[in-house]
């Protein structure tokens, strides 16, 4: 998974007068949690934008003064009124210890049953999974190039040996609901026509 890099500094105060401060002064208090002790740190805002203010997801390498920690965003808090990011919390990833993040799912490949005129429904963007810090895939794909109209994809269909999904067997992802202008595809024309021939036959 990709990394974006936080440059900060160690915070010594963590009183609501410093933290007030530091907030007028353009910098965020973070707080690092996973270590032997929580990390008070700060940074400036405009370092979070490409982790915070994206669909994608990444972990943060987070430098401050000669210490360098691998973590990634657990909680994020936001000014009711302005949305400026008033406190962030890290977790600090360790190389042998199972981590846990939502993961964006990604749709490959174009759906024949919404060709024809069928409605896709994208029911889960992202995905929670568990797995090494080393194995945290940037996205997981999705091939919907198969999905004809009343098919869908779950979870089981997105396994990978790497990682676990923490969600039911059974969880739809995606799936192509039928509609008003939906026509039917090859393989409903046939079936149609066959039972067409076996009423004829009938009578």
């Amino acid at each position: 998974m990709q990394s974006i890099t936080i440059k900060g500094s160690q915070r010594e105060s963590v009183g609501k007068v410093a933290t007030k401060a530091l907030r007028n002064a353009g910098k965020v208090p973070c707080v690092l949690y996973g270590g032997d002790k929580p990390l008070h740190f700060s940074a400036d805002e405009t370092s979070f934008k490409k982790l915070v203010y994206t669909a994608n997801v990444y972990t943060a390498t987070i430098e401050l003064e000669g210490i360098t920690v691998n973590a990634i965003l657990q909680d994020i808090q936001f000014h009711p009124v302005s949305d400026k990011i008033l406190h962030i919390d890290f977790y600090q990833l360790f190389d042998d210890k199972l981590v846990t993040m939502n993961i964006p799912v990604r749709l490959v490949g174009t759906s024949p049953g919404v060709i024809n005129g069928g409605s896709l429904s994208f029911a889960k963007r992202k995905l929670s999974v568990r797995a090494l810090p080393a194995d945290l895939p940037d996205f997981i794909n999705a091939d919907i190039s198969k999905l004809r109209i009343g098919n869908k994809l779950v979870v089981t269909e997105l396994a990978n040996d790497k990682f676990s999904i923490l969600h039911p067997e059974t969880t739809v992802v995606v799936q192509v609901r039928t509609s008003r202008s939906a026509i039917a595809t090859d393989g409903e024309e046939e079936e149609g026509e066959g039972e067409a021939a076996e009423e004829a036959a009938t009578e």
